[in-house]
């Protein structure tokens, strides 16, 4: 059986959401859980709160015990951007893109 957990419109890239995310594919979800406990970045933070919340959503909602899931999936997607201008010489104005991310996380218990 699968399980999924969403965190959507994190601020901050989709591009460094990813080097976090793929380190945990593949690992059992408690292992998964103490590798993002010592990956020193804010993305991490984030991933294993989603990761937390698929084990929750396991264990309440599908009566599965959290020993058994292994991360299927862990996916940083790109969701919509905040587009700002900045001010530069002779009158012109410069983009500023400001990236967020979705960050979704797939448990199987196979």
């Amino acid at each position: 059986m699968q399980v999924q957990a969403f965190l959507k419109n994190f601020r901050m890239s989709p591009q460094k959401v990813r080097e976090v995310v793929r380190q945990i594919q593949g690992l059992p979800a408690l292992k998964a859980k103490h590798v993002l406990a010592v990956i020193p970045r804010k993305s991490a933070r984030a991933v294993a709160k989603t990761l937390d919340s698929a084990i929750a959503n396991a264990e309440n909602n599908n009566g599965l015990k959290a020993e058994n899931l292994i991360v299927k999936e862990a996916l940083a997607l790109t969701a919509s951007r905040l587009k700002r201008f900045t001010p530069k010489a002779r009158g012109s104005a410069g983009p500023i893109i400001k990236r967020n991310s979705h960050i979704k996380i797939i448990l199987s218990d196979q």
